[in-house]
């Protein structure tokens, strides 16, 4: 049901959410403040970017009022979307207020509020998320809040770039006080502010007792900074920096930009008020994951696991404890009910439950409360369902992902088998995938990681440290992956399938690839290397790369050792290799043939359509590298982005698809059969205006090819401005033209996103796609511990897809 009510000329578009299902949709006008214009166009704070508010809110009523303003600096659709989520990260009330509708460069708009709301049941840990349609760094509006809990943290953060994490706090309060307080580190750092106007002669900062420290000055431009020594007496205390005059840029190091891996990395938590300060930082992720939901049939007993995390510098002590609604107790129990955690440690705790015999649904909460002076308690819920997880069956496609409704909270999804990385099938058709610190095997029905290898030159024991995701089978079945020994590459290989390992040195350094099962390519040795050398880069193209490309050839022998031809110079003006999303395939094989394709890096001012791509072949009997075919160019020119994707089809043929970022995806066949040489199908693009990035690409037994890719869309059908993700299908039937691209995952978010996507086939032919969602907003991201990946798979050629069992793999 909708509902149009008429206040005044400007629009909320307003969703409430209950905590499990959404609810009532109302389009509604804002409501302006009563009083005098200055009055109405006064805001409480006036804060550049996005990001959110944590609130540490106690039972009663929770009410956030969010206010907007647009700058109208440019012509963008400003939509600032509002979520107020629970612990558990239910998405308990929401709001679109729009944008004012005004003209570039008329100046800043009216002052527009949506109020949200919430009854808190169970005290913990709530959320505002903020995010902006077409300004995801939060350039062309001001935003800010008002709430009656009294206990909150601001997290600034906006879309990312590519450059170092910063989120600079960014005060449009002209005319009003303002204060930043914050945790300063125990370091050396800095604070810089610029953007100041004349009035500000200096600016004080003061302790946690609203003693003053120091005084920075201000110069002349608007702009101070100090810097200061390390000092360990400033752990954990509260600083406060005061503005006579709130118009400011403010950058706070370990607070608003970070060096990597440092303790408080990306946490940009700050607060206008020091009293609403509470211990976030040492408490974040205290909990997870924030909710699971579970099918099972009635009597059935399982459990879920959770993860306590002690993200301070001290040890600490967690209790645990279950909550159930009033009068609703059912069988679940706490296999521990306290932990004991080191400083930056983590520990496992199950919830063992059984099925009641009746009913068929029951909810229970567990929460985590710290066992010291602070107190901090928050939650996680676990919702069981009886019956069978809507997981287990074809999926309606395209799936659409909501901001903190993923595959578990949608589908029921939670599978028993590693998540870690995209799944390969080895000769036998049994699974493998790569994790951080070695390599998972299905063996006699379990899931068995293998962490360490032998050094086959030296005999020395080494932790597995793969590098890269792929992994290979030869037709022996052996199995191979990339790895580290510190600083060196080694080639890791099993002949008992997958039992132990035995490592062997690669020459040289750089990015390596490793030829994979694509369809219809299997070596009779160890799998062909392609070494890419990073020997320039342009710092006015970030995109542009030099590498020098050398195509490896290990050998095997007869005593299971293995030993590295000389490298085969391929090109010195590799553009390089884009892998993290759709992880192309560089090289396939057949018989003493082996082919690799790559894009090259072209002279700025050539002005060439895109990145030249060239397919060449080696010949194992004659040692000779042919000519590289050049087939066409993936625009646009200088972009690491547009790597190409070769594999090859029953037949022989080779196709290879031309890679682009954010535009159409160009296609090739070569006309002989097992050689690049014997001329190219002339380049055609997919589809028609098709906004592609990142190919993943295999070819079934029936040699239709099938395409996985990122597709932008701006159509307005789930965002009402900016452009989107898509996680997206189509296939090539032999003869055929290629289908209509056809979504299979939508993002939570407009705006940029990527999904980190692999497409895999077994030895039968069923797809198989692993995917892990990432959107711009930083917010979104840091909230969340771990991956987010999923498993799609198609037993049908593409036709339907359905999120992969736990028993595909046991059959």
């Amino acid at each position: 049901m909708t509902r149009l009510t008429k206040f005044s000329h400007s629009f909320i578009l307003r969703k409430h959410v209950p905590t499990v299902l959404f609810g009532l949709l109302l389009l509604i006008v804002v409501l302006s403040s009563a009083g005098s214009a200055a009055e109405k166009d006064a805001m409480t704070l006036r804060l550049g970017g996005c990001g959110g508010v944590y609130f540490y809110a106690p039972a009663g009523e929770l009410w956030v009022e969010v206010e907007k303003q647009d700058l109208n600096i440019r012509r963008n659709k400003t939509h600032l979307r509002a979520l107020l989520f629970a612990p558990d990260r239910s998405v308990v009330d929401e709001v679109w207020i729009s944008d004012d509708g005004l003209a570039a460069r008329s100046g800043p708009g009216p002052v527009q509020r949506a109020l949200l709301r919430t009854n808190v049941k169970r005290p913990g840990v709530y959320g505002l998320n903020i995010t902006v349609t077409e300004d995801r760094y939060g350039e062309n509006v001001s935003w800010g809040f008002r709430s009656n809990c009294r206990k909150y943290l601001v997290e600034t953060s906006r879309g990312h770039k590519d450059a170092r994490h910063e989120e600079p706090l960014i005060f449009r309060n002209a005319g009003r006080q303002g204060d930043v307080g914050f945790v300063p580190p125990i370091k050396p750092f800095s604070i810089d502010v610029s953007g100041l106007t004349k009035s500000v002669k200096d600016l004080p900062i003061y302790d946690g007792d609203g003693k003053k420290m120091m005084t920075l000055a201000v110069s002349p431009e608007g702009k101070a900074r100090h810097d200061f020594p390390a000092d360990k007496s400033r752990n954990r205390k509260l600083w406060r920096l005061h503005l006579n005059d709130a118009q400011a840029a403010i950058n706070i190091d370990g607070v608003t930009r970070w060096n990597k891996g440092e303790a408080r990395e990306n946490l940009s938590l700050w607060t206008p008020d020091l009293s609403s300060w509470f211990a976030f930082h040492e408490n974040r992720w205290l909990l997870t994951p924030y909710s699971r939901n579970v099918y099972a049939d009635a009597g059935s007993e399982g459990t879920v696991s959770f993860e306590v995390h002690n993200n301070g510098p001290a040890s600490k002590r967690v209790k645990l404890s279950l909550e159930f609604d009033s009068d609703a107790v059912w069988p679940a129990k706490l296999v521990k009910t306290e932990v004991e955690l080191e400083a930056n440690s983590s520990s496992q705790i199950l919830l063992a439950y059984k099925v009641p015999s009746k009913g068929t649904e029951w909810k229970c909460y567990v929460r985590a409360t710290v066992l010291d002076e602070t107190g901090f308690s928050t939650w996680s819920s676990i919702t069981l369902r009886r019956g069978i997880a809507p997981a287990m069956s074809p999926l309606k496609i395209p799936v659409k992902l909501e901001p903190y409704r993923h595959e578990n909270e949608q589908f029921g999804y939670l599978p028993e088998y590693p998540l870690d990385n995209q799944v390969y099938f080895d000769m036998k058709n049994r699974p493998f995938g790569i994790s951080s610190d070695g390599v998972f095997s299905l063996r006699g029905g379990a899931w068995l990681k293998i962490t360490k290898a032998r050094r086959g030159d030296t005999d020395r024991v080494i932790p597995i440290r793969p590098l890269g995701s792929k992994i290979a089978f030869d037709r022996d079945n052996d199995v191979y992956f990339l790895g580290r020994d510190g600083s060196s590459t080694v080639l890791l290989r099993s002949g008992d399938h997958g039992a132990t390992f035995t490592a062997w040195p690669v020459p040289g350094s750089g990015k390596f690839d490793i030829e994979q099962f694509s369809g219809h390519n299997v070596t009779s040795g160890p799998p062909p290397l392609a070494r890419f050398h990073l020997t320039a880069t342009d710092p006015k193209l970030i995109w542009r790369r030099i590498n020098d490309l050398d195509l490896i050839l290990p050998a095997g022998k007869s005593d299971g050792s293995i030993v590295m031809d000389d490298p085969i110079a391929v090109s010195k003006k590799c553009i390089g290799l884009s892998a993290h999303s759709g992880i192309p395939s560089t090289i396939v094989s057949r018989a003493d043939k082996v082919h690799i394709a790559w894009g090259e890096a072209t002279l700025p001012q050539e002005k060439a359509p895109g990145v030249p791509t060239y397919v060449a072949t080696y010949n194992r009997s004659t040692g000779r590298l042919g000519s590289p075919a050049l087939v066409g160019y993936g625009p646009p020119a200088n972009d690491v982005h547009n790597s190409p994707c070769i594999t090859i089809d029953s037949k022989g043929y080779l196709h290879v698809l031309i890679g682009t970022h954010g535009r159409t995806f160009k296609y090739v066949r070569s006309l002989l059969p097992n050689s690049a040489n014997g001329g190219w199908t002339k380049a055609e693009d997919v589809g028609a205006g098709l906004r592609q990035t990142y190919v993943g690409m295999v070819c079934d037994r029936d040699d239709t090819l099938h395409l996985v890719f990122r597709l932008w869309l701006n159509d307005n059908k789930y965002f009402p401005a900016g452009y989107y993700a898509n996680l997206a299908y189509m296939s090539r039937r032999p003869g055929m033209k290629w289908s209509d691209a056809r979504p299979l995952v939508v993002a939570a978010f407009s705006e940029y996103s990527i999904f980190y996507h692999r497409l895999t086939i077994d030895r039968k032919g069923a797809l198989f796609l692993s995917y892990d969602y990432w959107s711009t907003f930083w917010f979104y991201r840091t909230d969340h511990r771990g991956n987010r990946r999923s498993l799609l798979m198609s037993p049908d050629g593409g036709n339907t897809w359905k999120l992969a069992p736990t028993t595909e793999f046991l059959q």
